[in-house]
């Protein structure tokens, strides 16, 4: 099914055009705001940037001092009502803003803009924990991207309706005061659709200090390193972002040489950009959380704005060009290109790190992490003004503050992959099995997406574990030949993977023992396993005899088993096909098709190792 077919299913849709309803009003009401204070009050130009700077300090601290608060509500209270009430809070907030509008009250004004941010930190929790309780598994990523598509185009919208009908002489004011109501109402009538969504920690003592809750929030945010790392890594994007969309209106105008229009142009590239990015996420990583993509985002974001750098490095000697005459000058194309690109690959970096957060945190605590993540976000939302201001101040130019940029996100993206090599891992492991095969997936759905399994598998090539670990939704634990567990190139994958060495009983007894205690403690703690029970790769293509290492393993302790089935590997580079017949082991199939069968659990008794075996000699077939 199409990530798409989500936007039919009343357990997504009404959602999602509530958040995209939402983001459109404030990025509509702030941007009618700027319009109308610095064009249209006859104010001096230092008061003018006294709002203009006062107005994003405004609406970003509610998020310092409510998220923690807001993610206990999310966490304690049944979340479709909450959102209804948040919903009807827009609604006054839009009314206020009307009354702004008509009458000129700026203080009015920036006091929406504080309640608008106090809006937005309420739903924040709300917005990404409720998409585990709504969604399949499956569908997490298809669904991020989509909510990450439509607040984008939505955000894109808002502005661009916002400063157009305050922009109408005579009547802009009102039609920007009923267009905000409007869609207020839109958005609440959109919520009454949601359906309901309990609470997930409905006994969690509501703390009233928000100071206290903050620090307890961040200490739950920080309670896994690799969750905490990719709230780090959403922060940088904001960070990233917040710099390079903060640069484009001289950017638009000193070196681009061109107008309004030419503003919302590059708007729009970024925008559609990080749609797209976000809409592939999911058929780029066969609907699973693969955060094997945030490494490539990571590289995409600094390739491209390092690029975007040299497209344009200096003064255009141009001025007030449309849209349309900046795309018809030399290099415009260029530009362009970088900047969707670079949108392109914020996708890819986003969408996982969000859906990575929401599969890996428990559902009881998933509120208060995203909002330790929003906390963490308005942090590097300010540090990210400071910085740019900072660079200005020194004298460089937008594109040397571009450049910058980039090449500081590599420096960051360095630091939290050596934190979190599980990120480096997973694209080392999606390039190498997507470069090499198209893998067919069946039964999936078999697997439990919670508690201990033993996966049993036939064994067929050398690549079979990072096969596996390409396309299984949860983290497995491999149990593996020392020979193989060693490769030198491979031996990176198999560490971070946590895969579990062995050796045979007169090789290495002591091995042996560690590694069965070590299979042992890993389904205690509810963990999967998967064990290559033939002992070694296949020498003809068949399926040699079981060892009884399985039952030893079930014996201690009994847990459900999931047979698998690897088809279409033998006579790859990567199996001992060729070197039995002392050719060269090169590989005669680009992109050879290959099949993964899943069998349903076998859970009432502990099979044995025949059982096992002629289970997954039935399912294998004829074809190895």
């Amino acid at each position: 099914m199409s990530q798409f077919a989500l936007l039919g299913k009343r357990r997504f849709a009404p959602f999602f055009w509530t958040q995209a309803l939402g983001a459109f009003n404030d990025n509509a009401f702030r941007n009618a705001l700027v319009m109308l204070v610095a064009f249209q009050m006859g104010l001096d130009d230092h008061k003018v940037s006294l709002y203009t700077n006062l107005a994003p300090a405004l609406f970003i601290i509610p998020f310092f001092l409510f998220s923690a608060s807001a993610g206990q509500l999310a966490e304690k209270f049944e979340k479709t009502r909450i959102i209804r009430w948040v919903k009807l809070f827009e609604i006054f907030a839009m009314v206020l803003a009307a009354i702004g509008f008509y009458t000129h009250h700026t203080s009015l004004l920036l006091v929406v803009l504080f309640l608008m941010g106090l809006h937005s930190t309420t739903f924040g929790p709300i917005k990404y924990a409720i998409l585990p309780q709504a969604l399949k598994p499956e569908e997490l990523v298809g669904g991020n991207g989509l909510i990450e598509t439509g607040t984008q185009l939505a955000m894109l919208i808002g502005m661009i309706v916002g400063s157009a009908l305050m922009a109408i002489a005579g009547v802009g004011t009102l039609l920007a005061g009923a267009a905000t109501i409007a869609v207020a109402v839109a958005g609440y009538l959109a919520s009454r659709g949601i359906p309901p969504a309990p609470a997930t920690a409905p006994d969690l003592k509501f703390n009233f200090n928000p100071y206290s809750e903050t620090v307890q929030v961040l200490g739950i945010t920080r309670k896994d390193p690799a969750v905490f790392n990719a709230v780090l890594g959403i922060s940088w994007f904001w960070f990233f972002g917040t710099v390079l969309i903060a640069q484009l209106p001289n950017y638009t105008r000193l070196n681009l040489g061109g107008n309004g229009s030419v503003e919302i142009l590059v708007l729009t590239l970024f925008s559609i950009g990080t749609g797209i990015g976000s809409l592939l996420c999911e058929r780029m990583s066969a609907r699973r959380v693969e955060v094997g993509l945030v490494p490539l985002g990571a590289f995409g974001l600094t390739a491209f704005g390092v690029d975007l750098f040299f497209a344009q490095p200096g003064m255009s000697m141009a001025h007030g060009l449309g849209w349309l005459a900046f795309l018809r000058s030399a290099g415009s194309w260029r530009i362009a290109l970088d900047l969707t690109l670079i949108g392109v690959f914020a996708g890819f970096y986003v969408v996982p790190l969000f859906a990575f957060i929401q599969s890996r945190t428990p559902r009881e605590r998933l509120s208060r992490v995203i909002a330790g993540n929003n906390i963490l976000n308005a942090l590097l939302i300010t540090c990210a003004a400071g910085f740019g201001l900072g660079l200005g101040a020194l004298g460089l130019g937008v594109p040397q503050i571009f450049l910058a940029t980039a090449l500081l996100n590599a420096l960051v993206a360095l630091y939290i992959f050596t934190l979190v090599p599980e990120f480096v891992m997973r694209f080392i492991t999606w390039v190498l099995v997507n470069a090499l095969y198209r893998v067919r997936v069946d039964g999936m759905r078999h697997i439990p997406e919670q508690g201990a399994v033993l996966l049993v598998c036939n064994h067929v090539s050398f690549i079979d574990p990072l096969l596996l670990m390409a396309n299984l939704r949860r983290p497995v634990r491999f149990v593996m030949y020392y020979r193989i567990y060693n490769i030198p190139l491979l031996r990176f994958v198999f560490r971070t993977a946590r895969a579990i060495p062995i050796a045979g009983q007169k090789e290495d007894p002591v091995l042996l023992q560690q590694a069965y205690d070590a299979i042992d403690a890993a389904l205690a703690a509810g963990e999967v396993v998967c064990i290559f029970p033939e002992g070694g790769l296949t020498l003809d293509g068949k399926i040699a005899p079981f060892r009884p290492g399985v039952e030893k393993i079930l014996a201690r302790r009994p847990v459900p088993v999931v047979p698998i089935v690897l088809r279409g590997l033998w006579g790859s580079m990567w199996s001992r096909r060729d070197s039995m017949l002392h050719r060269a082991r090169l590989p005669r199939r680009f992109r050879a098709r290959v099949e993964l069968l899943v069998d349903t659990p076998q859970a009432a008794q502990r099979p044995s190792a025949a059982a096992l075996e002629t289970r997954i000699r039935a399912l294998r077939g004829e074809m190895a």
